[in-house]
């Protein structure tokens, strides 16, 4: 396979909502430049992106898959990204490597609420971006309408590039505004014929024009010059101004195309050759020591890992961006998080599941190897001379959780080792054994992420397993001071156990000063692992209890915490006060005063008006507005406070406070509500009272 120079690599992401048709313009390029004989489509389940059996059983994309092409003398990696928010993780790891965004727009929808979610991400990492307005030859097709709400929802940044002829059904034409050239198509698609523009489009298209070379001219003063003197601008220098515009991201081409007939992906690919920036005129890389590193063949070799794929019986599978330098197959790299040497003893090309072994790659370009031990999605490889480390991707927080349990006992431990592999592949997939509710607990991005990983628990790892509503991880507090004392005593022949100890307890609130009714004698501050704090305080006098013995009743209050005499929950925020107890020479001894410790805390807990707190997090639901009022209502049946509303676009972000506990299987009742045209995030917020009724039946069930 030929090596390519920084200059010739064009990496590409293919983004877009479920349905506008990314895997196919992906087959489409790949089968335009001659490197496959026959296009495959996701209705015969032979893509070359889409090859995971899953994929293949749900008909959609599940995991980025990398990919290339190659278009008169340049390269351009293709990573084909899902349409679902579900699986963000696969979209935000392509975006960190890519050079530029391809985002398809279905010509029947326009924007529509995945393309918004999409778009988020995109923000994140100040991407050039080019729009495809797909599936023009679609009878409800509505190019004018697709463009309409790109730049109703973008401003003025969406340029034309192109607009069809015929579109609809009947979609056999484009009339191209930087070439000011038709493009007609024979029945069978492919390779089109340059013909003159119709006198019927020769006014539409000469206005078009003009928009699209001021908006080439706006992006640098010299072209502006050239513009005021000469009137207009060349396809050269159109092209000047529309690659930096395209850079600084004041300026968006947009394309129409049908990728199912193959009409039109051949244009955009040689856009893409002649216009798109490539690797070396993209932001140097930010390094973890402050500095920047520029995309240079001549500078020394760095890798960046932005995924991770196990595949059975094949192991460990490293895609990583070559960010500086040359790499060779049996070359040495260290690991810059963990400090170990990495033999890269084979180096790839991938289309699929499809690998091309390749002997070198340079600055620019996208590769995987194999079964690298200890490097992972988000680690760095560098030469041992020049140590550097790169920013690395900051994957979202997972917004919803499950209970999972194996069907049979004897599969656990494959159950555990299983979940580990899931993780390293998809950061944003989390495992956990909680000890708090003990029980093992999943962290996705929604309803279908968590499916997908069971789905491929069983049929893969041959493990069949069961979801349960997770438990919620209570807290427990107190509302005002109590006292109460204890006495262990335990006599049994020969020395026996004896401690008392006398205590009291207070809420804790930061910056309340020492009790003034008490000698305080020592005080210790205790930021708990689970959340706020115990102030312990050593308040006797007169040595009724020896100080070797405060240790031990502190031991035995934070065992009483873990396990809340109410519910079983942790306990924050209290301050303890032992003022006074007894111990005898012979009986009392560690074990005693830990015990005693413990239950005296356990007496006075419950008469100081016990609380239960609930984990409340922040939401923001990103919704039509046409359905807003029936999202706002379901909001509120889940004990929510809306705390603000916003316009995003054609759509609506709600902000609200909602309870844990009232959030499982959240996802499911918003797609149903909104027919699938919502989504939302969410991040924890801070631990709440429950409401008196709710505080009832949970301490009933602790009691029970």
């Amino acid at each position: 396979m030929k090596l390519y120079d920084d200059k010739h690599i064009k990496n590409i992401v293919l983004l877009g909502s479920v349905k506008t048709g990314k895997t196919t313009l992906a087959e489409t390029m790949v089968f335009e430049a001659g490197l496959t004989k026959r296009r495959g489509t996701v209705e015969d389940k032979n893509t070359i992106s889409d090859y995971h059996q899953v994929e293949h059983d749900r008909g959609n994309s599940v995991y980025a898959t990398s990919l290339h092409t190659e278009w008169r003398d340049y390269k351009i990696n293709i990573i084909d990204t899902p349409g679902l928010d579900d699986f963000v993780g696969e979209i935000v790891s392509s975006l960190r490597v890519a050079d530029t965004c391809v985002m398809l727009i279905n010509a029947q929808y326009g924007v529509e609420v995945g393309t918004e979610l999409v778009w988020n991400s995109v923000e994140r990492f100040r991407k050039p971006i080019i729009f495809a307005i797909n599936q023009v030859d679609h009878p409800k097709a509505n190019y004018d309408g697709a463009v309409f709400s790109l730049q109703e929802r973008f401003g003025k940044a969406p340029v034309l590039m192109q607009y069809p002829v015929n579109q609809g059904a009947g979609f056999n034409g484009i009339i191209d505004l930087l070439k000011m050239t038709m493009y007609r198509f024979p029945p069978e698609g492919g390779k089109p014929e340059k013909l003159p523009i119709p006198e019927s489009e020769k006014e539409r298209a000469e206005q078009l024009h003009n928009e699209l070379v001021e908006k080439a001219a706006e992006n640098d003063e010299a072209l502006m010059e050239l513009y005021f003197a000469k009137g207009s601008l060349d396809e050269d220098e159109m092209r000047t101004g529309i690659k930096i515009g395209m850079r600084n991201r004041s300026l968006f081409p947009i394309f129409c195309l049908s990728a199912k007939q193959n009409m039109g992906s051949g244009r955009m690919m040689g856009f893409i050759d002649n216009v798109a920036p490539s690797a070396h005129e993209m932001l140097p890389e930010h390094t973890l020591d402050g500095g920047e590193l520029a995309c240079d063949p001549a500078g020394p070799p760095v890798l960046f890992v932005f995924k991770t794929l196990v595949e059975p019986y094949l192991g460990k599978i490293t895609f990583f961006k070559v960010c500086s330098g040359e790499v060779s197959e049996g070359q040495d790299l260290v690991n810059f998080q963990t400090g170990e040497t990495e033999r890269l003893a084979q180096l790839f090309i991938m289309d699929g599941k499809e690998r091309n072994q390749v002997k070198k790659l340079s600055a620019g370009d996208i590769g995987a190897t194999l079964k690298l031990k200890g490097t992972n999605t988000n680690h760095t490889l560098h030469a041992k001379e020049h140590k550097a480390g790169l920013a690395p991707i900051e994957f979202p927080e997972a917004r919803i959780r499950s209970a999972i349990v194996a069907k049979e006992k004897k599969d656990e431990e494959k159950l555990a080792e299983a979940l580990r592999d899931m993780q390293t592949e998809d950061q944003t997939f989390k495992a956990e054994f909680n000890a708090e509710v003990k029980q093992l607990i999943l962290w996705g991005q929604g309803e279908l992420h968590l499916q997908v990983a069971r789905w491929r628990l069983e049929h893969v790892y041959g493990i069949k397993s069961e979801f349960a509503e997770p438990k919620i991880p209570y807290r427990e507090t107190i509302q005002r001071p109590a006292t109460a004392m204890y006495r262990h005593k335990k006599q049994s022949g020969g020395s026996g156990q004896f401690a008392e100890v006398h205590m009291r307890i207070e809420p804790h609130v930061e910056g309340a000063p020492d009790p003034t009714d008490l000698t305080v004698r020592g005080k210790e501050e205790i930021d708990l692992p689970w959340g706020g704090k115990l102030v312990f305080y050593n308040c006797i006098v007169g040595g009724v209890i020896d100080g070797k013995y405060l240790p031990s009743i502190q031991r035995g209050v934070m065992e009483k915490m873990q396990e809340g005499p109410m519910t079983g929950s942790h306990v924050r925020d209290v301050r303890v006060m032992v003022f006074d107890g007894k111990m005898h020479a012979v009986d009392s001894n560690d074990i005693s005063f830990k015990i005693a410790g413990a239950q005296a805390f356990k007496e006075a807990f419950k008469q100081a008006d016990p609380l239960i707190l609930e984990p409340i997090y922040e939401m923001e639901i990103m919704v039509p507005e046409e359905v807003m009022g029936e999202v706002m209502g379901d909001l509120q049946t889940r004990r929510s406070i809306i705390s603000g509303m916003e316009s995003q676009g054609r759509y609506q972000v709600i902000k609200a406070l909602t309870p844990l506990a009232e959030q499982y299987r959240y996802t499911t009742a918003l797609k149903s509500i909104t027919q699938g045209r919502a989504s939302f995030k969410r991040r924890f917020k801070e631990y709440a009272p429950v409401p008196f009724e709710v505080q009832k039946g949970l301490a009933a069930q602790g009691a029970d």
